[in-house]
C-alpha cells in the first residue's frame, strides 16, 4: 500500500462504488462533488484536484442532509470511518 500512497481509507472504495451502493440503498444519485465534500468532513485525505475553481471565493452546492445521512452510511459500510 506504501508504493500506492493511499490511506487505508482511500482504499476501501471508490466513488463509484459509494455512488452504485446509494443507488442501490436509497435510490437515488450523489455527485462525486457530495462525496468528495464528505470526506473532507472526516477528514479523509484527497489527492490533489487538477479541476480547482478560478477563483478563490467560488461557491460550491451544499449537501443536503438526506444525501449526508446516505453518503456517510456508505462510508461505514465501506469500513471508511
Amino acid at each position: 500500500m506504501d508504493e500506492l500512497d493511499l490511506t487505508s481509507a482511500e482504499a476501501k472504495a471508490t466513488y463509484k462504488e459509494i455512488q452504485d451502493w446509494v443507488q442501490e440503498k436509497y435510490g437515488f444519485h450523489v455527485t462525486n462533488l457530495n462525496i468528495a465534500q464528505m470526506k473532507q468532513k472526516h477528514g479523509i485525505i484527497e489527492r490533489d484536484n487538477y479541476n480547482k475553481p478560478k477563483s478563490l471565493d467560488s461557491k460550491q452546492p451544499g449537501t443536503s442532509d438526506m444525501r449526508i445521512k446516505a453518503i456517510e452510511e456508505a462510508m461505514r459500510h465501506f469500513q471508511m470511518i
